[in-house]
C-alpha cells in the first residue's frame, strides 16, 4: 500500500486553528503512514482553489472574528462540502467549524453568522463560558477525552445523533448531556486538546472510511498506542 495515497483537506488553517487543533491533522497523517499509506495534506484557506480529489476533511476552531472572516468563503464551498458528505467522505470539525457546519451561530451581540447547514444544529452565544477537561462516552468509540473552551451553546435537531454523552464537563450546552454531533461520516465536536492524539479510535474511524471509499477495503493492523493510553489515563484524572 506504499504507493496508495489518502488526501487530507485541512480547512482554514490560517484562521481556524487554535488550542492545538492542527494536531488532528498530524495524527491522521502519522497513523496513515503506520498503516502503510502516503498522506497528502492540502491546506485550504480563503480564495484558494478547492481541490477535486479529497478523502478526509479536518477543520478546527477559531474566535468569532475568525468565523466572520471565513464565512463568505465557507458558504461558497458549502455545496461541495455537502456533496462530499453525501458521498461518504469522513470529516472532523471542531468548535468554530463545528458550529458553522450547522445552520448558524448567533453571537453575543445578536449577529448571525450563517452556516452551511450540513448538520441540523444551531448555536447561540451565552454569557457563561464552558471551559475545562471533558470526558464523554460513545458506544462506538468508548470514552472520548479532551478539553472544551466555548461560549457558544449548540442545540441538535431531533434527528441528529450526538457524538457522545457527557460524563465530566458541559458538552454542547448547559441544558443537556450531549457532546458533538454526527451526520453520515461527519463528526462535529467541541473537544480540543487536540482531540485525536488521545482518541485514536476516532482517528482510525476517519482513516477506515476514507480508505474503504477509495480502495474498496481497509485492513487494520495492530498499532502500539501505549503513549496514547498513558495520555488518556492522565487526562482522565485531571479535575474539571
Amino acid at each position: 500500500m506504499k504507493n496508495k495515497t489518502i488526501t487530507i483537506l485541512h480547512l482554514y488553517p490560517n484562521d481556524m486553528n487554535i488550542y492545538g487543533d492542527y494536531g488532528n491533522v498530524l495524527t491522521v497523517k502519522r497513523r496513515l503512514e503506520w498503516y502503510g499509506f502516503k498522506a497528502n495534506i492540502i491546506d485550504y484557506n480563503q480564495g484558494d482553489k478547492f481541490p477535486d480529489d479529497i478523502d478526509i476533511v479536518i477543520g478546527g476552531g477559531g474566535q468569532d472574528s475568525g468565523q466572520n472572516k471565513i464565512q463568505k468563503d465557507l458558504l461558497m464551498i458549502g455545496p461541495k462540502l455537502k456533496q462530499l458528505a453525501d458521498n461518504g467522505v469522513p470529516m472532523l470539525v471542531i468548535c468554530g467549524l463545528y458550529q458553522l457546519f450547522g445552520k448558524f451561530f448567533k453571537t453575543a451581540d445578536d449577529q448571525i453568522i450563517e452556516g452551511i447547514g450540513l448538520m441540523d444544529i444551531e448555536t447561540l452565544a451565552k454569557p457563561e463560558r464552558l471551559i475545562g477537561n471533558i470526558i464523554t462516552h460513545s458506544e462506538e468509540f468508548g470514552d472520548i477525552i479532551g478539553y472544551e473552551n466555548h461560549s457558544g451553546q449548540t442545540f441538535l435537531g431531533h434527528q441528529v445523533p450526538a457524538l457522545g454523552r457527557v460524563r465530566l464537563g458541559a458538552g454542547n450546552n448547559t441544558t443537556g448531556i450531549s457532546e458533538g454531533a454526527r451526520f453520515k461520516n461527519v463528526i462535529g465536536s467541541y473537544l480540543h486538546g487536540s482531540l485525536l492524539p488521545k482518541n485514536p479510535k476516532i482517528a482510525d474511524y476517519l482513516i477506515e472510511k476514507a480508505v474503504t471509499n477509495k480502495y474498496g477495503k481497509f485492513i487494520k493492523k495492530d498499532i502500539d498506542d501505549k503513549y496514547a493510553e498513558l495520555a488518556r489515563k492522565h487526562a482522565a484524572k485531571r479535575p474539571r
